[in-house]
């Protein structure tokens, strides 16, 4: 209580309110009457420079207090101001003050009558326009406010449930809504005070008319025409005083109720919308149409033409010049040598292509980027063969390169890379050139597939392509390459981004199936995880309906990673077989020895995985024995499938993908029911104990795999 006491701004509003009663009760003299009038008018035009600065309603919420305030005190002056002029009225103007004294004699020229005109004129555009304006406003906004402010609580409170805003966000934005309520509403009220003032300020000019010509002739022995000179006089003098500055308080009420909010006061907001040339030139070209009828004052249009054409031209200069600063390149900034930025120690592309400078030829774009454009080919190839949008490659220089060489890099590791003869022809033996060809060039090897081929002049092709020969020229050769390196491992280009489109554009047919396994049980780690899984085992994600649908059963049963799989491959088993062999046509496949298989199977296990693990030689004379079988079969004929127990398929499949990439490891459960099968070889050894070299030999009979399930037999099989 001493605190606020002590503080001097919390005396001044008692202080205030003590001295308005003071000045209806108590008499005071003129020259301070002279001064409350010139703190009134003051007040009025510091309230309206307010409103008008605000940038928003609730930065002036304290305006319905201030007009309150600002009315009492201008009816206290009325009451004040009425009793200096009945009593001292008869020693003329000067009685009541200078103030009243000018307005009675400056604003009206000392007519009385004119004074009581541009009163009346002043109290209707104050009632009837202003005030009456504002109040409406002031309504309507209350009645809209009042009527959102149940939702705009609820968007508050959905907001920090969301948690877009915190606890002390939420409480300050539901004050602001509660001011501005509170705001509108007094407003509604504020304005009645207006209203009421310029009732009571007619009201006041009658009674200051009756009584002056009353007192004047019976008092004072005045004349009527002296009576009604003096009286009359001051009487419209200090209702004009009076009414000045509740115009002005009208039109701040006016201007606070109609402000939309905005980063400016509202004088830049009305000139920012303004300064469009376009809304100035019609003026200046009517203007001008005007002034030049000859019955119109041209000395008063045309002059105006004239400015507004020059605030058109100023305001045109003034666009150009922002218009063109915006076109305007930005300043390249000083690059400081001490600094080092993530990009120059990191390269966020996962397939780079680094070209020697000797081949930089190939990606100008004065001689029609060739390389570019058939890497751009390789990427939709990739994206179509795997079913997703592969990322985008970036082909740049490297110094550290010899000239003609090129180096492909994914992940920043090298996958491939070869010397290439930009200016000649590569001619690949694919197995189909003539015997005894004669043609001339620098013996190489086709470093996509291994082939021997020659670089030869351009001017040699036909004779190239006569004898037998497949010809590309070095463009096409690294683009083959990148082809090749990267269809070798398309898990790698299958990222979180990635599976988030395939799983966005199934969401978007078929909503219900994506919900069954995303965001729950699986994340988009552990989707990623499994398709990346099924892509190394070389399975397509191209048609993802059937994939998702079957990992929706799987995780019913399951969510371990290798379980998933298996069940994901029986699911899909068809569509695996599909790739390689009709449902119609006999699968070609090679079974194992049981004993071999149950000593791969009961062997060594990988202690992190708990899968089997291959003895290296065991698994090399396997490699070379299934690669046997398949070039024994020819390169027209069905890649044979080897059928196993579902624990040995995965570290079987392993073995075989570098050493014989065409034969498809399938476990027994994988196999279609319906699909036709014919044994070709079953691959197996001793029946003793596992030897360091098993004996892999081919046996004429056809054996399943120890799983429980028959293999199934089909017609003119022979045992």
């Amino acid at each position: 209580m001493a605190r606020r006491i002590a503080n001097p701004g919390a005396l001044a509003l008692p202080a205030g309110i003590l001295t308005l009663i003071t000045l209806m009760v108590v008499p005071i003299p003129a020259f301070m009457l002279d001064v409350f009038f010139v703190f009134n008018i003051a007040l009025s035009v510091a309230v309206l420079m307010a409103a008008m600065n605000a940038e928003k309603p609730l930065d002036f919420s304290s305006f319905p207090s201030v007009l309150l305030f600002a009315t009492l005190l201008r009816l206290s002056l009325n009451v004040a101001s009425t009793r200096v002029v009945l009593v001292h009225g008869h020693n003329g103007g000067a009685a009541a003050g200078h103030v009243i004294e000018s307005f009675g004699a400056f604003l009206i020229g000392g007519n009385f009558a004119v004074g009581l005109f541009v009163f009346m004129i002043l109290m209707i555009i104050n009632m009837a326009v202003v005030t009456k304006g504002a109040g409406r406003v002031s309504e309507v906004s209350a009645r809209f406010t009042l009527d959102a402010l149940p939702g705009k609580q609820m968007a508050i409170d959905a907001d920090l449930a969301a948690g877009l805003v915190n606890a002390a966000e939420a409480k300050a934005r539901r004050r602001e809504v509660a001011t501005e309520a509170d705001f509108y509403g007094s407003m509604d009220g504020a304005s009645k005070f207006v209203k009421g003032d310029a009732v009571a300020a007619l009201l006041i000019l009658g009674v200051n008319i009756m009584a002056g010509f009353c007192l004047g002739m019976l008092s004072h022995g005045l004349t009527a025409a002296d009576a009604a000179q003096k009286y009359v006089t001051l009487a419209v003098g200090d209702a004009l005083v009076a009414q000045v500055p509740s115009l002005l308080l009208s039109i701040a009420a006016a201007v606070i109720v109609t402000r939309v909010s905005d980063s400016r006061d509202l004088a830049g907001q009305i000139g920012g919308q303004f300064a469009s040339p376009s809304t100035w030139l019609p003026v200046a070209v009517i203007l001008a149409a005007i002034g030049m009828i000859p019955a119109m004052p041209q000395t008063v249009f045309l002059p105006a033409a004239g400015i507004t054409g020059w605030i058109w031209w100023r305001l045109k200069q003034r666009a150009d010049r922002q218009q063109a600063a915006a076109d305007a390149p930005l300043p390249v900034p000083e690059v400081d040598p001490g600094r080092i930025a993530l990009d120059d120690v990191s390269d966020h592309t996962l397939v780079t292509v680094e070209l020697g400078y000797g081949l930089v030829h190939l990606v100008d774009t004065k001689r029609g980027s060739p390389l570019v454009a058939r890497i751009t080919g390789v990427r939709k190839q990739l994206s179509q063969a795997c079913g997703f949008v592969v990322p985008q490659f970036r082909v740049r220089d490297s110094l550290e390169l010899p000239p003609n060489t090129y180096r492909i890099l994914l992940g920043g590791v090298s996958i491939g890379g070869a010397s290439v003869r930009p200016e000649r022809i590569l001619a690949i033996n694919a197995g189909e050139a003539r015997a005894g060809a004669s043609l001339q060039g620098e013996p190489t090897t086709d470093p996509s597939f291994g082939c021997p081929a020659l670089w030869i002049d351009p001017a040699s092709r036909d004779t190239a392509i006569a004898e037998g020969y497949l010809t590309v020229d070095a463009g096409t050769v690294i683009a083959t390459h990148l082809n090749q390196v990267l269809g070798e491992r398309p898990q790698a280009l299958l990222g979180p981004d990635e599976v988030r489109a395939i799983l966005d554009g199934v969401r978007s047919r078929a909503a219900g199936l994506v919900e069954t396994i995303h965001p729950n049980p699986l994340s988009l780690g552990a989707i990623t995880r499994i398709l990346r899984a099924l892509l190394e085992d070389g399975v397509t994600i191209a048609h993802p309906l059937p994939i998702l649908a079957a990992l929706g059963q799987a995780v019913q049963q399951t969510t371990d990673h290798d379980r998933m799989i298996d069940i994901l491959r029986a699911e899909l088993g068809p569509m695996i077989v599909g790739r390689v062999c009709s449902p119609h046509d006999r699968l070609p496949v090679i079974t194992l020895d049981a004993g071999l298989e149950a000593m791969i199977v009961q062997g060594m296990q990988d202690p992190v995985t708990g899968q089997p693990v291959i003895e290296p030689d065991l698994a090399r004379g396997l490699g070379d024995r299934v690669a046997a079988l398949i070039a024994e079969r020819g390169p027209g004929a069905i890649p044979p499938a080897l059928i196993v127990q579902p624990r040995a398929r995965r570290t079987l499949s392993a073995a075989l993908r570098f050493r014989a990439p065409a034969c498809l490891v399938l476990s027994i459960s994988e196999l279609p029911q319906s699909q036709p099968i014919e044994v070709i070889a079953v691959i197996g050894g001793d029946s003793g104990a596992p030897a360091p070299t098993p004996l892999l030999a081919d046996q004429s009979t056809a054996r399943a795999p120890a799983t429980g399930r028959a293999m199934p037999q089909p017609e003119g099989l022979a045992a």
